[in-house]
């Protein structure tokens, strides 16, 4: 099994911060998906690839994946940049 633990980013479309300090190890995919030949929706038979497990911090995530022989990425979080801009750029 393949994983990837990643800190959850700011969601786009509130300015708020909840659940940003979170970390998530999900599940890779092991097989692909295909259209269903009835419905024409597209699915597979992997139900890891459901699956997101939330962690407080990185090495309780690293840990946990460590206890359960899954190899898992830590993909790092980038850094945040602050672009400050006043109204009054709007009208150079």
């Amino acid at each position: 099994m393949a994983a990837r633990i990643y800190q959850r980013p700011k969601n786009a479309m509130q300015s708020g911060r909840a659940r940003t300090d979170e970390w998530v190890l999900e599940f890779e995919q092991s097989e692909a998906r295909r259209p269903d030949p009835l419905m024409g929706w597209t699915g597979s038979g992997d139900t890891q690839a459901q699956v997101q497990l939330t962690f407080p911090t990185k090495e309780e995530a690293q840990a946990y994946a460590r206890k359960y022989d899954i190899v898992a990425r830590v993909h790092a979080t980038p850094p945040k940049s602050l672009k400050l801009q006043a109204y009054a750029d709007n009208f150079r």
